[in-house]
């Protein structure tokens, strides 16, 4: 058993995360850091743990401990790296997007790798720091990178996807109050998405610098978690050689998945995949990619890079049902 410590963990990822690690059999929690519900038991705050755990929220932390998970809002995380030290044994996963672009992933010597497992497993298998990546990355890089791989990106990429509330955190804002999210539907940040820097470092990885722009318009849903994503390109090929490039580039991958049906979003929530359907119209190619914001989107990505890192299974601990009605 390798021992765990969350630091932030009254959030939407860490009650998620505390969920999947006390049913991972590789794992036990050591400590739940939360100044602000320090002596509170987690259950009082994530109340679908009743029953499952007994622990309570620390303000202390163990140094000596296996990995760590900083679920901390953005910009957070370095703070606190530079005031807590841990053993050099210490394996590290950031949830934030403090690490992710190359400029950033370089922190007190410790060199994060950008924690995408379909394109980096054996990075990941061979670093001590990990960079979670976003929620919109993860949903739409997974829609263009068999593509990028093929060096088929040729023009721009369009996209336009919605997230649930959850995306937004647990802090209050007008645009998470219930009377106000019930019923809407916004988009925000339009062609400015802080996730895009991510998505751009991918596809030039892959493709070699890309001239062509990413063109993406995030939106707010009025349902609680889940990221339903459609992106569109020219393509010169047909709709079959399009499927074939993504099953071929997804075959061997633990949880991305090619649809031959339309996607809809309660085939992924509660669960750590993505799903991927193809459409050709005209020379427009149309890349509908699901995930659920909160596991493949986040916590459920970050069990999955600990898996690779321990050499554990990588599906174990996240073998889950979707909710499917």
């Amino acid at each position: 058993m390798i021992k765990a410590g969350i630091i932030g963990g009254a959030g939407y990822t860490a009650g998620e995360l505390i969920r999947l690690l006390l049913h991972h059999k590789e794992v036990t929690i050591d400590f739940v850091y939360s100044t602000s519900n320090a002596g509170n038991k987690i259950s009082a705050i994530h109340q679908d743990l009743v029953g499952a755990t007994e622990q309570s929220f620390t303000s202390t932390v163990n140094p000596n401990i296996d990995v760590l998970f900083l679920c901390l809002g953005h910009g957070n995380s370095g703070k606190f790296l530079s005031e807590h030290q841990f053993y050099n044994h210490t394996k590290i996963i950031d949830l934030s997007n403090e690490f992710r672009l190359t400029d950033d992933a370089v922190f007190q010597r410790k060199e994060f790798v950008y924690g995408l497992p379909e394109i980096n497993t054996k990075q990941i298998q061979n670093t001590s720091y990990i960079a979670n990546p976003g929620c919109f990355a993860t949903a739409i890089q997974l829609a263009i990178i068999p593509l990028a791989k093929h060096k088929l990106i040729k023009n721009d990429i369009h996209v336009n996807a919605v997230t649930g509330a959850t995306g937004a955190g647990t802090s209050l804002s007008k645009t998470t109050h219930f009377t106000w999210r019930d019923n809407n539907f916004s988009y925000y940040k339009p062609f400015v998405h802080q996730h895009l820097g991510e998505i751009h470092q991918t596809i030039n990885k892959l493709q070699g610098k890309n001239e062509h722009n990413v063109h993406f318009l995030p939106n707010r849903g009025n349902f609680s978690r889940g990221i339903f994503a459609t992106v569109y390109t020219e393509f010169e090929g047909t709709e079959k050689e399009a499927k074939d490039i993504y099953t071929s580039f997804y075959k061997n991958t633990a949880f991305t998945f090619i649809s031959d049906q339309p996607l809809h979003l309660k085939q992924v929530v509660n669960t750590n995949k993505c799903l991927i359907h193809i459409h050709k119209h005209e020379n427009q190619l149309l890349i509908t990619s699901c995930i659920d914001n909160l596991l493949k989107g986040a916590s459920g990505q970050a069990v999955q890079n600990m898996n690779l890192q321990f050499g554990f299974e990588e599906t174990e601990g996240l073998q889950l049902k979707a909710n499917y009605f």
